[in-house]
């Protein structure tokens, strides 16, 4: 491929351009009417407007972006994370336009895709799964049944999706009807697509997910896994890999596992297996996500390598240029996500002008984003404002890397998840490894962050009134 272009915008089209350009060949950007300014399109060899501002106008009109393609000449087109990256019918109509799709086949992504197949197909491997049904419900009867089998606390799941949409947690059979006609609901609208299934539900659970890669060749791999715990409303906040619980013994069982969920639907290209692992760390496979993540960063971190330039030259052909055995994990990597949403209030997204925009610049601190002050942060598009990730010889070093990148930070305009990261950086239990996908809500709230910054305020008042009064001091010598 001479010409790739990416079909996404924001911090992963900038990202993903980055690479397309340091390895010769040529990017080309898509944009919508709101993002013409945005740096993705700027940093690109050649930019096309595809349509109004919403993302039903432009990032998900598939047919405009392969009719732009085409007008490009383009080799391939890289859908990046979100919009049509796991749309089975937009890869299988890249390719019947005769353009590389840099991801997995159509067939993959629609095997995967759908919960309770992807359930079946894994099952059929021998990988440990979650009890629950093994079709999609088909009544408010049956779902009972099923709930009174595996016993309470459930979850309602949707079988179309992921990301927390169409997901209810169920206590008691009393709120079982209302909870299922509620995921119901959320899954239509999400994902055009009704259709629920039930599991057991398991307490205390961390979320561990293990990156693979795999080529044209029958050659598969794992890159290890990443902690993905810190979450609100199962979206992630906070990953870092490798993770604190896992040991080697187990690192193995949980990568042998994932290659062959890859190998069950004849997967190529990077995707995720994601795992839930519970208190007495029996792993559970959870989904697999037929794209890049978010939080890829923190693998090629630990690995030393560059995700998408391995995406682009599997697409491409070419054989893996390692085996398993060569592979190693050299030191801890840590990422937070800057979001535009207020943690003081209930991480509801904000919007406006970014007025101050300084990143920090450090040894051993990455930051994948797409802004410069004065950029406006849109209704329009997912809140991400881009990815703060730290590396280290070792978890706490890490950390403490993170944490130093946040509070030289600053961004004014708009509120940010950087006081939280502050604060899980901070906290006794992820320093420890001690937290699970509910840390949010067992030691989370917006008080606390109010109580840490009033600390530090006090802190540096105090400072300030010791270096006021020793300058007085000298003026005072000094006129004497």
């Amino acid at each position: 491929m001479e010409k790739i272009l990416v079909a996404n915008r924001g911090e992963i089209a900038l990202r993903i351009i980055k690479t397309i350009k340091k390895l010769g060949k040529k990017a080309v950007a898509v944009y919508s009417e709101a993002d013409i300014n945005s740096l993705h399109v700027k940093n690109a060899d050649e930019a096309y407007c595809i349509g109004p501002a919403s993302s039903a106008s432009s990032y998900l009109r598939g047919d405009i972006i392969i009719e732009t393609a085409l007008k490009a000449g383009v080799d391939g087109i890289h859908p990046g994370y979100g919009f049509l990256s796991e749309n089975a019918a937009f890869a299988s109509q890249v390719a019947k336009a005769g353009i590389i799709f840099i991801g997995p086949t159509a067939e993959s992504i629609d095997l995967m895709g759908n919960k309770i197949a992807a359930r079946e197909t894994v099952r059929k491997q021998g990988v440990p799964l979650v009890p629950g049904n093994k079709n999609t419900l088909t009544s408010i009867d049956q779902a009972r049944i099923i709930a009174a089998e595996i016993g309470f606390p459930i979850l309602i799941k949707a079988a179309a999706g992921g990301g927390g949409k169409g997901m209810r947690k169920v206590m008691f059979m009393e709120e079982l009807e209302s909870q299922m006609e509620r995921a119901q609901s959320e899954a239509l609208a999400s994902f055009g697509d009704d259709a629920v299934f039930v599991e057991k539900y398991v307490s205390s659970p961390r979320h561990i997910e293990f990156q693979i890669m795999a080529d044209h060749h029958g050659n598969v791999v794992h890159l290890f896994e990443r902690e993905c715990s810190i979450q609100r409303r199962h979206q992630k906040l906070i990953e870092e890999a490798p993770s604190v619980v896992l040991s080697e013994k187990l690192r193995e069982e949980m990568g042998n596992a994932a290659v062959q969920v890859a190998k069950s639907c004849q997967y190529r290209g990077a995707g995720t297996v994601e795992f839930i692992v519970d208190e007495n760390l029996q792993f559970y496979f959870l989904e697999m996500n037929t794209r890049l993540q978010v939080e890829h960063p923190v693998t090629e971190l630990i690995t030393g390598l560059d995700l998408v330039a391995l995406q682009i030259a599997v697409a491409e052909g070419e054989k893996l240029p390692f085996t398993q055995e060569e592979l190693s994990i050299k030191g801890h990597a840590v990422e937070l996500r800057i979001c535009a949403e207020d943690p003081f209030n209930q991480f509801l997204p904000c919007t406006g002008v970014l007025k101050t925009y300084r990143p920090p610049v450090m040894e051993n601190v990455r930051l994948d984003d797409a802004f410069i002050a004065g950029m406006e942060v849109s209704i329009f598009y997912d809140p991400l404002i881009g990815k703060l990730i730290a590396f280290g010889d070792n978890r706490n070093a890490a950390i403490r890397n993170l944490l130093e990148a946040i509070k030289r930070f600053d961004i004014t305009g708009i509120e940010t998840t950087l006081p939280f990261g502050k604060f899980v950086c901070e906290h006794p239990k992820f320093i420890s490894g001690e937290f699970d996908t509910h840390f949010i809500e067992k030691y989370f709230t917006p008080e606390q962050i109010n109580e840490t910054y009033a600390e530090d305020a006090l802190l540096a008042s105090k400072i300030a009134l010791n270096l006021f009064l020793q300058d007085k001091e000298k003026v005072k010598f000094m006129g004497t």
